[in-house]
């Protein structure tokens, strides 16, 4: 199967900090890779550089073999990568419909009348069809989470990224969140998906990288590396494991 995200020694440093170091990893096209680390492990700053919120000060990133690494968060998105974040960032005073035809107009580039015919589709395809003409900042956490990947779908990605999309969720909750990322994907849209829920991972996911200290550490089969002594390790520290 082709990558169609290849990161190569990606390197981004606050001061003396050094977040992401030395970072390479594929994604295969049509896959849904999990990322987990401890806290502080750099997850978020790798999304933040793979979308354009961060340059790095090494490294590049491969974007269905175009180098994307100089370009805008807007020309990323209009080039069909979309994201999510760990607080829904919808626009409370618009409508749930009117949230993703902002998306679609905005960030898919579709014509007013092809955008409605999409949002149509994601309402659908999120569960949040019910409720498409309520507000967003009066839904419940559950549908908020379900408009931010609604938002992302409306641009009309090939790749999505997953900032803790379940957090903040129950047990049960999770669970429904799971069943749409999973029709979403069989849309044919690669996935990388940051959570630290462990049964998201190993039930959500066919492979699962872990990075600490911004570093690769392992890679692979999502139960393999999950009961890993290095990922044991990084997780309770050496001297617990």
């Amino acid at each position: 199967m082709a990558e169609i995200l290849k990161v190569h020694h990606l390197t981004k440093e606050f001061g003396r900090l050094r977040a992401v170091n030395d970072l390479s990893f594929d994604v295969k096209a049509g896959e849904i890779l999990g990322v987990m680390g401890p806290n502080g492990a750099g997850k978020t700053t790798v999304f933040n550089l793979l979308t354009g919120v961060f340059k790095p000060d090494e490294g590049s990133i491969l974007f269905k073999d175009i180098d994307i690494t100089k370009d805008s968060p807007a020309k990323r998105c209009h080039f069909g990568m979309g994201r999510t974040y760990q607080i829904p960032r919808p626009f409370d005073k618009m409508t749930v419909y009117e949230n993703l035809l902002d998306g679609a107009v905005h960030g898919g580039r579709l014509k007013e009348r092809q955008a409605r015919d999409n949002v149509y589709d994601v309402l659908a395809l999120i569960g949040l069809s019910d409720v498409r003409d309520e507000f967003a900042g009066r839904l419940p956490l559950l549908d908020r989470k379900r408009l931010e990947l609604g938002r992302a779908l409306a641009t009309q990605p090939d790749l999505i990224l997953l900032d803790e999309i379940a957090g903040g969720l129950t047990e049960k909750e999770a669970m429904e969140v799971l069943e749409t990322v999973k029709k979403i994907w069989e849309k044919g849209i690669t996935i990388v998906w940051i959570e630290h829920i462990l049964m998201m991972m190993s039930e959500g996911v066919d492979r699962l990288l872990v990075i600490s200290h911004g570093q690769w550490l392992k890679c692979g089969d999502p139960k393999e590396v999950m009961n890993s002594q290095e990922v044991l390790e990084s997780y309770l520290g050496a001297e617990e494991a």
